[in-house]
């Protein structure tokens, strides 16, 4: 699976790095209009109780706030990043209700991990490759109960060079600090991919530039 616009074609991935991540930390709040996309993922949540996986937490703020939101959200939280790690351990640790775990989503997902209401991700699924995407996507799938969703707010490509351009410098940034480790895919690359896999009621719902929320919901049984 690849996409033309996609941003580097060599696996890189900066975010193991703690730097890396402490800059993201410092900066996610100055991101444009992320908060609506967040906002809208919450909106479009079935309500509680939830078990919810959260692919790429981070310091677990997305699943800190799907937990305010909706009582009774139980589930996992992993990131391949110690730094972000050691952050959502900060922000769970009064609670057994949120296993933080260690995983790579260059890895496929175990399997004893089991089912799960809802599997969410936010702007991470982006910095894998284009085929480890799709294969991601599969896994999900099998994880996702009867009617479950899959919710990615994600960093998507955009459709010419010039306006990639444009959103880089609405988020102040430019092409020599843009992050290398992004591999973006297209939003209709991307439904279209979940669609073939089998997910039903697949949709954009929000979008602001390269940024935009993904999802679809397993068959019910």
């Amino acid at each position: 699976m690849t996409t033309a616009a996609s941003q580097s074609t060599e696996n890189v991935n900066y975010w193991v790095e703690p730097e890396w991540a402490q800059r993201y930390l410092r900066e996610r709040g100055d991101i444009p209009h992320r908060a609506e996309g967040v906002g809208v993922l919450i909106e479009l949540m079935p309500p509680g109780p939830l078990r919810v996986l959260d692919l790429g937490s981070g310091d677990g703020y997305l699943m800190g706030v799907v937990r305010q939101e909706r009582s009774g959200v139980t589930g996992i939280a992993c990131d391949f990043s110690e730094e972000m790690l050691e952050h959502a351990r900060t922000r769970f640790g009064a609670t057994t209700d949120v296993d933080v775990v260690h995983h790579d989503l260059d890895e496929p997902l175990p399997n004893e991990w089991g089912a799960f209401d809802v599997v969410m991700s936010s702007f991470a699924i982006h910095h894998i490759r284009d085929e480890r995407k799709h294969a991601l996507y599969e896994e999900v799938f099998a994880h996702l109960v009867p009617g479950g969703v899959f919710f990615n707010l994600e960093h998507v490509a955009s459709p010419s060079p010039e306006l990639h351009l444009d959103f880089l410098t609405a988020i102040g940034k430019t092409p020599e600090t843009d992050d290398p480790s992004n591999k973006l895919a297209s939003v209709d690359a991307q439904l279209q991919w979940l669609r073939e896999l089998g997910y039903q009621d697949v949709d954009c719902h929000w979008k602001w530039r390269e940024l935009a929320l993904l999802s679809g919901r397993s068959p019910q049984k």
